[in-house]
């Protein structure tokens, strides 16, 4: 399973990017493979993919040298455990919040997986502000390989909502937030992870993330709104 060459890649300090294709669609998530990501986000907390979806998508993806990560809807052990038998080269579990939550999510994937656990990447979802005041206990937890802040939970966790208005950046105080977990999880020696625009990448990356999830609809955006303009000339 491919999960592994990305903690690979990870371990050696290395950036990786993970784009939604935001549809359940096997072609176009090798497609985006194909076009340079390392990964694809196959999201059934807010998508529509089924287990079948999953399973195919997956194999696909690797077949063009990418990884299928998988966000289940919870942290729920049998969703967990059928994502990871379906194919999904890692697993990104929402909402964990304290270090018994991601001891559970280890002791999920190593029960689905006892012989070839380490072949998957782990990423535990930091959401809300008690995650990230928990953070410090959470980080010891072993075999949790990508701590991943949420910006978009965690703004609306704050009070905000989950996403400014397009090309905005996000509230101040959410950004402060994310960068006291960012922090935190760097001087664990843990891999840090969050959302992040192409122009709040730079910003992160200088802070130490390493693992990047990227929506392709500004992509889409920008490139239809050029075409829409050149047009109307």
């Amino acid at each position: 399973m491919n999960g592994a060459k990305l903690r690979a890649r990870l371990l050696a300090g290395e950036a990786i990017t993970m784009y939604t294709p935001h549809h359940s669609s096997s072609g176009l998530a090798a497609r985006l493979v194909e076009l340079g990501a390392d990964s694809v986000f196959v999201d059934c907390e807010h998508g529509t993919w089924s287990f079948d979806d999953v399973r195919m998508t997956a194999q696909i993806v690797r077949s063009v040298g990418g990884a299928a990560i998988v966000r289940p809807h919870s942290h729920e052990r049998p969703i967990i455990i059928r994502y990871l038998n379906a194919g999904a080269d890692g697993i990104m579990v929402p909402m964990v919040d304290t270090a018994e939550q991601a001891r559970a999510v280890v002791d999920a994937v190593r029960y689905a997986l006892p012989s070839d656990f380490d072949k998957r990447l782990v990423v535990a979802m930091i959401e809300t502000v008690d995650a990230i005041d928990n953070l410090d206990e959470m980080l010891k937890v072993d075999g949790i390989d990508v701590f991943f802040i949420g910006p978009g939970d965690l703004s609306q966790n704050m009070g905000y909502p989950p996403a400014p208005p397009f090309g905005e950046p996000r509230p101040e105080a959410v950004t402060d937030k994310v960068a006291v977990a960012v922090d935190k999880i760097r001087a664990a020696g843990k891999v840090a992870g969050t959302l992040a625009t192409a122009d709040e990448l730079p910003h992160w990356l200088q802070k130490g993330v390493q693992f990047f999830y990227i929506h392709t609809d500004p992509f889409l955006r920008r490139g239809i709104a050029g075409i829409r303009q050149t047009i109307a000339r």
